[in-house]
Formats: structure tokens, sequence, C-alpha cells
């Protein structure tokens, strides 16, 4: 691992604890000081932003306009506040990781550390951190584990094996990459590798911390529940896709502990991350988060908003103010026997493409995804998945529990959907040996039709 960056983690890791006794008013003082400087940053140096925001330079964030992924890579070159970075170039510079299978914990020209997400919306967005933003992107999963109480240092190593994406373009990659040291011995597993070698790598690694896709995490904990994967971390790390709540009961029965659900977004890196009373708190000095309604108004303590803004404190080379991400999310108040006082996030709902809009009697329906959660999670034990086509819900099933079979499920969910007023939609139910992926690894519930944007 790079030496100025093991430097900055262990410095961020050691000043962010003191952050823990931070009341509401100092968390408060902190963002007003860092928004500060990341305005002032961002109109000093990017020419987007000045144009984005003329006539408000001095406004209130709130009155500040969205910035969309498909605005900042339209453009990028006009974002960055480093002359003569540009968006073709990073991305040559993530291509020939990808051609290659170059090591993406080395920085690229020896200051830059990138990554890439095609998103919910199918849209690519591609990000970059110097070595001080990525210094702080590493510490802000580092947390999720202080968080949990899980310890690590130069006497007793973090054995960490995390099961998502390989892709070297993907954030999980890089920073597991970049972790990879004496300190943080890391195995990385690709999610779409048979299960019979991710076994046999976890059982000899013996991760003190399991990380992965939700998707990823209820089949190995069927394979401990069966016998064949014998491992005993201290804690389950679940991330990038939505846990329900069946599928992180099938993790405590496997490991004895409830998973924690970290939170986190290539464009943000960690958001939120639960403590070890399992109430999940914002990171609310590294993002500021807006929960909002369709038109963009902040929605009620509580509510689950329709989408989310969001502004990233510490971004300095690519500036994100009030980015929207697709996420439903709900804020709580503040208030935790861990005695943080960072609030409290009550709710993530998976993404607003997650919500399926099918023909009804009176005009289309929309379908929330915990309508197939209802049926769907106690009838498999290796996952499931939802994907919208043309006319049909195509349905895939894997690992099947025994007492279940195609016809009861397609009978339980025809029911469901009719009493939600769905009308006129085939569904196809497939019984798979696994779940079909996206180009990351990811294995999204439910997926509905592609969407302009």
């Amino acid at each position: 691992m790079d030496i100025a960056l093991l430097a900055r983690l262990l410095g961020l890791r050691v000043a962010w604890r003191r952050r823990d006794r931070w009341n509401a008013g100092r968390i408060a003082e902190h963002q007003d000081k860092a928004l500060r400087e990341l305005r002032r940053v961002a109109y000093s140096g990017s020419a987007f932003y000045r144009r984005h925001h003329a006539g408000l330079l001095d406004a209130p964030l709130e009155q500040l306009p969205v910035v969309t992924k498909a605005e900042l890579m339209a453009d990028f070159d006009q974002a960055v506040t480093v002359h003569g970075l540009r968006l073709a170039d990073v991305e040559d510079h993530l291509q020939a990781l990808s051609d290659t299978g170059g090591d993406p914990g080395i920085p690229w020209k020896g200051r830059w550390w990138a990554a890439a997400t095609a998103g919910t919306t199918g849209r690519r967005g591609t990000f970059i951190w110097d070595r001080s933003e990525w210094g702080t992107v590493l510490a802000s999963y580092a947390r999720a584990n202080d968080w949990a109480g899980i310890s690590a240092g130069l006497t007793r190593p973090l054995k960490v094996a995390v099961v998502s994406s390989r892709v070297p373009t993907h954030q999980s990659a890089v920073v597991g990459a970049s972790l990879r040291s004496r300190l943080v011995p890391t195995l990385r597993l690709d999610v779409t590798a048979p299960m019979q070698e991710t076994v046999a790598a976890l059982n000899g690694f013996r991760p003190r911390s399991l990380v992965g896709y939700a998707s990823a995490l209820r089949p190995l904990a069927a394979e401990q529940r069966a016998g064949r994967l014998a491992i005993a971390p201290e804690a389950v790390m679940s991330a990038s896709e939505v846990l329900s709540a069946q599928a992180a009961a099938e993790m405590e029965a496997a490991w004895g502990s409830w998973p924690f659900d970290v939170y986190a977004a290539t464009e943000t890196a960690g958001i939120a991350s639960p403590c070890s009373y399992r109430n999940s708190h914002l990171y609310e000095d590294l993002v500021i988060v807006e929960p909002v309604d369709q038109a963009g108004a902040p929605v009620p303590p509580g509510t689950v908003g329709s989408r989310l803004l969001v502004t990233v404190l510490f971004s300095r080379t690519l500036p994100l103010i009030r980015y929207e991400m697709s996420d439903r999310v709900g804020i709580g108040g503040r208030g935790c026997p861990c005695g943080r006082s960072f609030a409290l996030l009550k709710t993530v709902e998976g993404r607003v493409e997650d919500v399926l809009l099918l023909p009804g009697r009176q005009g289309p329906v929309s379908v929330h995804p915990n309508v197939f959660h209802n049926v769907l999670d106690e009838a498999t034990v290796a996952g499931w998945q939802v994907i919208q086509q043309t006319g049909a819900l195509r349905v895939l099933l894997a690992g099947v529990a025994k007492d279940v079979s195609a016809e009861r499920v397609r009978a339980e969910l025809a029911k469901v959907l009719a009493s939600s007023g769905v009308v006129g939609t085939q569904l196809d139910i497939h019984l798979v040996e696994s779940l079909e992926r996206t180009a990351l690894g990811k294995a999204p519930l439910v997926r509905g039709l592609p969407r302009r944007s």
C-alpha cells in the first residue's frame, strides 16, 4: 500500500473518532465550513459550476440547481478543477486497466485514482480522486469497521474478504487493491466465480470481515449452514445492493450476528453505516444528503424521498454539489445508545428504477419491490430476480426451497399483482443455477425496462 496514503488513512481514522463525540451543533458547524470551502474550490477552478450556479454564488445550498450524472459527464472537462484533466484520457486509462488486468490500486500518473459505474440508469459515470480525496474515500469505508466495533491495527491485522466485482474499473476493486497490505490483508473474490472456488478460497483465508453484495452473501450463508463453508467472521458487511430482512436473517443464522448494511456509492464513497446497536448513522461530516420529492422539495423527516441529492464535502477534483442519485431514502432523528449524534438513516428502498410501471385498468401502476420481496424472499435459498420485459415479467429463482414449486410462486405473484391493480402482464418463472449479473457483477433484484435519461 502507498505509504503516504496509509499515513493519511490512519490519521483520518484517529481524527474521526473524535468526531463521534460531536453534538448536532458541532456537526452543523462543520458542514457549513466544509461547504463554504467546497464551493470556493468549485467556483475558482470549475467553469461548469461557475456557469451552473451563475447568480447564486452566495445562495443557500437548497437554492442551488441539481446536477445530474448526464450533465456532469457531458461537461466533465469543464467540471473538474484541474486544468488539462480530460474525460477521454481518464477513460483511456480505465480501458487500459480492463484490457491488461492492471492493478487499479496503483495511481494513474502517480496522483489519481479513478472508477466508473454504469449506475441503475445504465448511463456510465466516471469519477476521479487525488491522493488526499482517495485517502478520505478509503477512510470512509474503514469507518464502517470502526463503527461496527471491528478492531484493526499493527498488532492485529484486519483480514478482509471482498466478494464483489473484480472488474478493475469498479470502485470496490480499486478500494480493495489500494488497501492491500500487511495491515489489511485483502482477499478479492469474483462474485461470478463458481461457488466451490469461492468457498475453498474463503475456507483457506478465514477472514475477520466478510464484505460483499447481498446477492453474493446470501448463497454463502446457505453454504455455511450446509457445512461446506466454515468461517467465523467477526462482521459481515453487505453493500451496493438492497439487503432484505429475509437475507439478513439467513446471514445471522449462518454467522451468529445480524449483518451490517453499509450504504455507499461510487460517487460518494461511504454515506452511512450501522453502529454496534445496528442503528445506521449518516456520515454527515463527509456528505450532505437531501431526500426530495419528485418536484425537488425536501421531504419531512422519516419520509422516504423520490430521489436523493448529495453534496460530497471532500470532493475537490470533480466537485459534487447537489448531485442527483435515484435512491429512495428516509432520514430520521438523532440519538442512539452508542452516543453518536449523527442523524439516523431510517430507510433505503433501493433505486427509483426498481419501482416497476406495469399496465393497469386505469393506466400504468407503480409496483414497489416490496411486493416481490413479500412473495419471493422465503421461496428461494440463493436468491431471485424480477426482470421486466415488454408485456411480461421474467422471474428467476435460484435455489428454490424444497416445499416451493414454480407454479406456486406464479400463483402467489399473480395474486399480489392483481391486488395491486396490475392486468395483462405475463409471468414467466424460471428455475436457474445462478442469477444474471451486470458487467460489474451486481445482481439487481428488480430490473425494469430501460428508461431514457
